[in-house]
């Protein structure tokens, strides 16, 4: 459910609520107490902001006076974290800045994972998710060498939280089960509860539904053991999450009841909006429409005065649902088309392809841009997820090297006289290594991408290879309609007219034969319409012919050339396989990309054609043409070739300067 991300986020932030900071040894006996007075007043709510910060101001002036840098750190940490909390991003980057260049130049390990976790919390709470996973890392790195269990463990739990944001599932489980473990050995029950609860929506995310409930039992037994009073709030999210697994595996009465759990606590306006709808949306999956028009509405309006936009972005969203449950087109059109602008607004890529698909059930006129929509806007989505996950491996990898080569310079000072040039060889071996390394590593993410792709175009040619199939349904069933029903009754009406008896003169009587003559005329009209509309035709041929033609139309309306495509009607694109397809597709793509780069042509044809055993494909252009003998081969052909390669297929271009070129491709078929 759409709600899922709120309560991870909800169970994130309790996570991080406390922050716990380890005894230094011989630091805490001369704290100046009244730096920790000043500081800890700023915690009491009664107080206003202003008077918070004239209270941080003093604790800052009074700390910059002390002459021992570790406790002057600790306190420039402690003052930043408090302005964080007050909402001060400039007087907090400021003074952590300063904490952390003191915490570097003394060396100390706490304090420096102290301030990193500061700046990843920051991020968090911007959202900013790449800068806060680089936070986290490195105080995971610095809290381990301190050997906090505890707060590494927290910090990996961080990274875990938002490697599952970007669906790196794999990555967040293993992160997650290691908090676990050292969580194990301080026996932090509520750590252990946060982190069971992040497992169940791991799995829920990936419809390991049976897997999810496990881990939600899990952290069940743990939150059992933690105050109740204090406990409201997970006890609400977990109940919720465990309805929302109900009701994925479509189990609505035990989904309702664990919703009907959650609203029996003391819930915030928030909460219960939230538990409220998804109350409502699971009734309605069950077609139980009992109150839910009003339940839906009472959560849209709490969401409303609360401002919450993603609440309004889900509530909308599932408002649409019922409206088109009940018929009502025109208000499900209206609210999804809401969802939709507020989707885009936040970025939300999740809810965006969800009312896009919305959208294109309902508006049938526009479904096939909704469609293409959906379809482009999931592949840059995936290609974006793929993207930051190999920059969190980056970080990860880069964090190691940089500690390891810290601990090796500060090993090679002792001998940098006597071994200068072998440090020299081993940095640039290190170097050589790493540079060849990334280019295996660039090499590798390409081929990932390009089968992803090529994994995404297939999907898209069996989805609207069913959508023919279901425009041939709608027309063969207007046929009957028209032929058996419409033009049947025609007939009747005009063969009762012509056996009635019509009194009158010539006029009449002309005027009369004429009127059966015009329904004679408009049977045979509907008669001809309706075996038109009954023609069968090979919707995987139409299919992919006319996903090439709109591939041309696209390019032409780019590259401002005008085109002729030929297509051999006794190809059979039902026995080609997708892979085939998908590669002809590419190539063909390819093809026309490098003719708007370079060959300026005014005129295209694209010729499809095939013999007994090969599938014969003609691109020629009118554009300026170069000499193949002395044209060095650019990656467009690199491509084209490597793809022809891998169908086992041939390649030919033939090209003069001012005559245009020829591309002739010809892939065998599989018998």
């Amino acid at each position: 459910m759409k709600n899922l991300v709120f309560f991870s986020f909800l169970v994130l932030f309790s996570f991080f609520a406390v922050r716990c900071k380890k005894p230094i040894t011989n630091i805490n006996s001369i704290l100046n107490d009244s730096i920790n007075i000043w500081i800890n007043k700023t915690k009491n709510e009664e107080l206003d902001l202003n008077k918070k910060k004239q209270l941080l101001q003093k604790a800052y002036s009074k700390t910059l006076l002390n002459k021992n840098d570790s406790l002057k750190a600790i306190n420039l940490s402690s003052i930043a974290y408090r302005y964080y909390k007050l909402n001060d991003s400039i007087n907090f980057f400021k003074i952590n800045k300063e904490a952390f260049g003191l915490a570097k130049k003394i060396n100390n390990s706490y304090i420096l994972g102290d301030v990193h976790w500061s700046f990843a919390n920051f991020h968090k709470t911007a959202k900013k998710f790449e800068q806060a996973y680089y936070h986290f890392n490195n105080a995971h790195k610095y809290f381990q060498k301190t050997d906090n269990t505890d707060n590494s463990a927290i910090m990996l739990y961080g990274m875990a939280f938002i490697k599952g944001r970007y669906r790196d599932y794999s990555g967040s489980e293993i992160l997650t089960i290691e908090a676990i473990k050292n969580f194990n050995q301080t026996k932090n029950n509520k750590r252990l509860f946060s982190c069971y609860n992040h497992l169940g929506l791991l799995q829920n995310d990936i419809k390991e539904y049976d897997k999810a409930l496990e881990y939600y039992n899990k952290s069940l037994s743990y939150l059992i053991k933690l105050d109740n009073k204090n406990s409201e709030a997970r006890y609400i999210s977990l109940y919720t999450n465990i309805g929302n697994t109900y009701l994925k595996k479509k189990e609505y009465k035990k989904a309702i009841e664990f919703y009907n759990k959650a609203l029996k606590k003391e819930v915030t306006p928030n909460s219960y909006a939230i538990t409220l709808d998804n109350r409502a949306y699971c009734k309605l999956l069950s077609r139980d429409t009992l109150n839910i028009k009003s339940e839906l509405f009472k959560a849209l309006s709490i969401r409303d005065s609360l401002k919450n936009i993603e609440g309004l972005l889900t509530s909308k969203t599932h408002i649409s649902d019922y409206y088109k449950y009940i018929n009502d087109t025109l208000n499900a059109l209206s609210y999804a088309k809401e969802a939709n602008n507020i989707a885009k607004k936040l970025k939300n890529g999740r809810d965006y392809l969800t009312t896009l698909n919305q959208l294109a059930n309902l508006d049938t006129k526009n479904s096939k841009k909704y469609l293409d929509s959906y379809i482009e806007f999931n592949d840059s989505l995936i290609s974006a997820e793929r993207r930051i996950q190999n920059k969190f491996t980056r970080i990860e990898f880069e964090t190691d090297e940089y500690i390891e080569e810290t601990k090796r310079l500060s090993q090679q000072r002792i001998w940098i006289l006597i071994t200068s040039f072998a440090g020299i060889l081993i940095l640039s071996l290190l170097y050589f290594l790493g540079v060849q390394k990334a280019k295996n590593e660039k090499l590798s993410l390409e081929s990932e991408q390009q089968k992803a792709n090529e994994e995404v175009y297939i999907l898209t040619l069996q989805q609207q290879a069913k959508l023919e199939e279901e425009k041939i349904k709608e027309r063969n069933r207007i046929s009957e309609e028209l032929h058996d029903g419409i033009l049947g009754k025609l007939f009747g009406t005009r063969f009762g007219l012509g056996f009635l008896n019509i009194q009158g003169d010539e006029e009449v009587l002309e005027k009369h034969q004429t009127l059966l003559n015009e329904l004679q005329d408009i049977e045979k009209e509907i008669r001809d319409v309706s075996h038109k509309l009954s023609d069968n035709f090979d919707g995987s041929n139409i299919n992919f012919t006319s996903i090439i033609e709109q591939l041309l139309k696209d390019k032409s309306e780019i590259g401002n050339f005008k085109y002729q495509f030929i297509s051999d009607e006794n190809i059979s694109w039902k026995s080609i396989d997708e892979i085939t397809k998908a590669n002809v597709y590419r190539i063909i793509q390819e093809a026309l990309q490098n003719i708007i780069k370079h060959a300026e042509a005014k005129n295209i044809t694209l010729s499809l054609s095939t013999d007994t055993h090969n599938l014969i494909i003609h691109l020629k252009d009118d554009g300026k043409g170069f000499n193949v003998k002395k044209k060095k081969t650019g990656i467009g052909i690199k491509n084209i070739n490597s793809r022809i390669k891998k169908l086992k297929g041939t390649v030919q271009l033939d090209s003069e300067i001012n005559n245009g070129t020829l591309l002739s491709l010809t892939i065998p078929l599989k018998s």
